[in-house]
């Protein structure tokens, strides 16, 4: 090569390639099998680089994120750490040369199993010894950098630089991940990492992974300034969702690309890609940091028949949720996320303002995966010390079966009656990725065990020692992208025994009386998710990173003319907010408030002055 790597980012921004585990996956790989594939399926490795290097890229990142001792050895396969490693060397440099560009390969290493702050399986020592052993292996087979990337743990990633030092004298790259709330798993702040990174004598550090490109943004925008090597960024395509059984990330090329354009200009001097990001994310990108735009496209709704069967709700109106629905007033429920500590005060205390205006505190449970108190607990606190009712929701993919029915029995003995059954966010994205994730019911199973108990007995038929009286929730999206599905299962739930329904966030009537008028009514009471959007960023930030949001363009370009005319409080999302309840109030059973950024106070601006029934008598 005519020059090296540090003088090409000197030069201007350098493209890294993306996700090269999702296009594995795609080709029908399992988790076990991203590795040996170096060795067993070398032509699709091959393939997969080859299609980043089409893209764009000019760094490649060889397919041996888990190829350590450690990892391989959760699957028998521990004495294949330099097997595995050459091979993956050989084909991206294949790749490379057959590319026929400037291309710096890059050996790349992920953190050791589990990595949570630094404690583990591993002593210090031996940790040491499975990083060296890989970087040697890597090194030796001739890649041009070593790429420390997805750490959790500032601890561990230090001690992975000391020992890939101690084998070799090729330059260094790191990468941490963060958190929803901006702070790396192990709770270091952007500040924390670039403080202790300055002095590593890296080619460059940044941060990689985490929720999506709006978060690693932000990120890069602490980090500027105060980094003294380069700072590379390589996003997910948001947060991923199970569709048709596999994980599908939310944020499309356009998107991504904007974003990361913007990460460029806040001070990255390389930008990538991690997990769901495609040959077309990276492409994307390529085009943007010219100076391309890409046009948006959306696609059409998929078509809907099915037609929820429509049954009678028991008579039993167990809470006083449930009676205001049965008598026809609108309600009103807020959102809580669960504090990360055991003290719960600070977040009682930003609740008490609104507690005269809502019905009942929507009590969220492990959102974004991340480590905080149970929803149970903390809803028994919201409805002792503030006197409100407060609405469980209950994930499934966090518990199995056992733990769902003692969970269950539990909060109805603590006056817990309203529950909200949901899947839950998927485990990898969050701050433990290598939890697993349970499915031993669905949605509408959960649903059928709360009805079983309450018609006193359990999933397996037995009786219980007296019926307990469950209000339950069920979740409809109706912005789901196969609509005709989504319905399929809202029928299974609502035969399983559901009492009301909560949806995502909506933004425009039409999307309501589309559902509406294709199931000829809504078989169940509908609260609809309410988020008032507050500025531009946060409405393209839903729209393309999270999954089930939908953000149409008639409503981005009424926020982008709010925010051009000044508008820095979000008025105009409360506005658009209470136009959209004002319009359904006849379809819709009440308002489920989740307020961005813990803004309780939009509850109050959004529902003031609108005259629907009910409002003004929580």
């Amino acid at each position: 090569m005519d020059f090296s790597l540090s003088e090409r980012l000197s030069r201007g921004l350098l493209l890294c390639d993306g996700a090269t585990g999702t296009q594995l996956y795609a080709h029908g790989l399992t988790a076990a099998l991203l590795e040996p594939a170096n060795v067993e399926q070398p032509d699709v490795v091959k393939g997969v680089h080859l299609s980043y290097l089409r893209a764009g890229a000019e760094l490649l990142e060889t397919n041996t994120f888990g190829a350590n001792a450690a990892k391989l050895g959760m699957h028998g396969m521990a004495s294949r750490v330099e097997e595995l490693n050459r091979a993956g060397v050989a084909l991206a440099k294949e790749a490379a040369r057959l590319h026929g560009q400037n291309v710096w390969v890059a050996g790349s290493m992920g953190p050791l199993p589990p990595d949570s702050t630094g404690a583990g399986l591993f002593s210090p020592a031996s940790a040491s010894n499975v990083f060296a052993e890989q970087a040697s292996a890597l090194s030796d087979a001739g890649v041009d950098l070593i790429l420390l990337e997805t750490f959790t743990s500032l601890a561990q990633l230090k001690l992975a630089i000391e020992a890939v030092r101690s084998v070799s004298e090729l330059p260094v790259i790191a990468q941490m991940t963060f958190t929803g709330d901006g702070l790396t798993p192990g709770g270091d702040a952007p500040e924390d990492v670039v403080a202790a990174l300055n002095d590593a004598e890296l080619l460059a550090f940044g941060a990689n992974c985490s929720i999506g490109p709006d978060l690693l943004l932000s990120v890069v925008e602490r980090m500027a300034g105060l980094a003294s090597a380069p700072l590379i960024v390589q996003p997910n395509a948001g947060l991923p969702a199970y569709v048709g059984g596999r994980l599908q990330y939310a944020a499309p090329p356009e998107y991504f690309a904007e974003t990361a354009r913007e990460i460029a200009r806040a001070g990255a001097a390389a930008v990538g890609g991690c997990c769901g990001t495609t040959p077309e994310h990276i492409a994307a990108v390529r085009d943007a940091v010219r100076g391309v735009l890409q046009s948006s496209t959306r696609r059409a709704p998929a078509p809907a028949t099915a037609r929820p069967q429509r049954v009678e709700t028991p008579a039993i109106r167990p809470t006083g949720l449930a009676e205001r629905i049965e008598q026809g007033e609108f309600v009103v429920t807020v959102e809580l996320s669960p504090p990360r500590g055991f003290d719960v005060s600070g977040t009682l205390d930003k609740l008490r303002g609104v507690v005269g205006s809502v019905n009942a505190v929507n009590v969220a449970d492990s959102p974004r995966a991340q480590g905080r108190m149970s929803a149970l607990a903390t809803g028994s606190l919201v409805q002792s010390r503030l006197g409100v009712e407060a609405v469980m929701h209950m994930a499934i993919r966090h518990r199995n079966l056992l733990a769902l029915h003692s969970d269950l029995l539990g909060a109805h003995a603590l006056g817990l009656r309203n529950v909200f059954t949901v899947m839950g966010d998927v485990p990898l994205s969050g701050d433990y990725p290598y939890a697993t994730a349970v499915s031993d019911v669905t949605a509408s199973g959960l649903i059928r065990l709360m009805a079983g108990f309450n018609e006193g007995v359990d999933a397996n038929g037995r009786e219980i020692e007296q019926p307990t009286s469950f209000f339950i929730g069920a979740a409809l999206n109706f912005n789901a992208p196969d609509l005709d599905r989504e319905l399929r299962v809202l029928e299974r739930k609502v035969k399983a025994g559901a009492h009301f329904l909560l949806t995502q966030p909506v933004y425009a009537v039409e999307h309501v009386e589309r559902v509406w008028s294709l199931l000829g009514g809504f078989p169940l009471p509908v609260i609809m998710g309410v988020l008032p959007l507050r500025n531009a960023r946060h409405a393209r930030f839903l729209h393309n990173e999270v999954p089930g949001i939908v953000v149409p363009e008639d409503v981005m370009r009424r926020i982008d003319l709010a925010e051009y005319r000044g508008d820095a409080g979000g008025k105009e999302g409360i506005a658009l907010s209470r136009e959209l309840l004002a319009e359904l109030s006849g379809r819709i059973a009440g308002a489920y408030f989740m307020p961005p950024f813990e803004r309780f106070s939009v509850v109050q601006e959004t529902m003031e002055g609108l005259s629907l029934p009910g409002i003004g008598s929580p």
